[in-house]
């Protein structure tokens, strides 16, 4: 069995520390050639020195010059780059087989982008990839023969619950547009799927009443009741903003519109979602919330890999419970579906605004129910219609930014 080459794009995170977590468990099928990181040193460099990559990448230009030095002194033979450009020549390399693209947020996209257009098997971890760009994505992967399977514990789950029409090869179109769909006569040609149910949690403040979501702290929304998981997706699970999120990518992923991708609030996190047929069933996906069962499905699919996530224990599963969103607590939500009705620019904008907000909100310079109010003010300034180009989804991208933080700016002198 040939040996794949690996690249890990946000190595230093949750994501990215699963990741070589199950592919430790088989040395014999991977290898990793590059890892990349933001700017955690240390991380890295422990990472490097056990896995011993080709490439090791680091956004930020000063760390990388600290973490050449370190693996120098180590007597690693590991090549150390910097910068948006070197991310996209890892993730686009000949030498490398899967790319792994887990970089959080907008950073994300480039180097993700730049996997798909080389045709890579892209395991993607990056919502936010799609949320941006999704027709240029997708495109991406059509044009160039990549193989695309999501990581997202909900997605994954989906795609594990689809007929083999919609997963054979991994995706590499829209399997399920509304054109085709009302072209060919409805679901029963397409497997019988009339609907994804996305589960979600609910975050932290399930629970609260509207008046106490005033107060929330940064400690309290990052402290997810389920799954460990980085500061800003914490936050945005708190919100409801990363199911939103998640909404805009199962309908580029699995070509269904908005109204055919429903949330279900499922506190216990054991079902990871489900799909819903023509004739009354309801497929669904059960685990323990641990994301190497994902991490796993993608590197061996087709086949099932051992990914060290203990077997769920059906008899310690005491209850099974779902309610509807409360999208009037948590309008981040609704502001998604809005979204992507509107088309990508309004994404772009939705994306980018949180992005700024939460990361405000972690720095204590707005509140917690600051964040939906700040994302509704700059998505509806964001023009209409769908972005044709990098270049056009990167300058809605800064322009949204701009108004957020002239938003924050504001705020905070009142």
């Amino acid at each position: 069995m040939t040996s794949k080459a690996i690249t890990i794009l946000g190595s230093s995170g949750s994501i990215g520390v699963s990741t070589l977590d199950v592919l430790a468990r088989h040395p014999d099928r991977f290898h990793v050639f590059a890892l990349t990181a933001n700017s955690n040193v240390e991380r890295l460099y422990e990472q490097c020195v056990r896995f011993q990559p080709r490439y090791a990448v680091m956004a930020d230009s000063a760390s990388a010059e600290v973490l050449a030095k370190r693996l120098l002194a180590a007597g690693s033979s590991t090549a150390v780059l910097a910068g948006t450009e070197a991310l996209e020549t890892v993730a686009s390399s000949p030498e490398t087989d899967y790319v792994m693209a887990a970089i959080v947020g907008a950073a994300g996209l480039l180097p993700t982008l730049a996997a798909a257009r080389a045709g890579k098997r892209v395991m993607l971890a990056n919502k936010e990839a799609l949320v941006m760009s999704g027709q240029l994505f997708i495109d991406a992967v059509r044009e160039h023969g990549a193989e695309l399977l999501p990581i997202d514990s909900e997605h994954n789950a989906v795609y594990q619950c689809l007929p083999v029409s919609f997963t054979s090869p991994p995706v590499t179109s829209t399997p399920f547009t509304e054109r085709s769909r009302s072209e060919r006569g409805g679901s029963e040609r397409h497997g019988g799927v009339e609907k994804i149910l996305l589960t979600a949690s609910g975050g932290p403040f399930r629970n609260w009443p509207a008046a106490d979501l005033q107060g929330v702290t940064p400690e309290q929304a990052v402290a997810h009741p389920n799954w460990s998981m980085g500061q800003k997706i914490s936050v945005d699970s708190a919100t409801l903003m990363n199911k939103g999120l998640e909404v805009i990518e199962a309908c580029w992923l699995f070509g269904l519109s908005a109204d055919r991708v429903e949330v279900v609030v499922h506190p216990q996190s054991t079902i990871h979602s489900m799909v819903s047929y023509n004739d009354g069933s309801v497929l669904a996906q059960l685990g323990n919330p641990d994301m190497r069962t994902p991490i796993a499905y993608a590197l061996g699919w087709p086949e099932r890999l051992v990914s060290g996530v203990a077997q769920l224990d059906m008899f310690a599963t005491a209850r099974l419970d779902f309610e509807r969103p409360d999208t009037g607590r948590f309008p981040c939500l609704q502001l998604a579906y809005e979204a992507h009705e509107l088309g990508g620019f309004a994404t772009i904008a939705l994306n980018a605004a949180n992005e700024e907000a939460v990361k405000a909100f972690l720095g204590r310079e707005i509140g917690f129910t600051d964040i939906p109010r700040l994302v509704a003010d700059v998505m509806r300034q964001a023009d209409r219609g769908t972005p044709m180009n990098l270049e056009e989804i990167l300058v809605q991208d800064q322009e949204s930014r701009s108004r957020s933080l002239s938003w924050i700016k504001n705020k905070k002198k009142h």
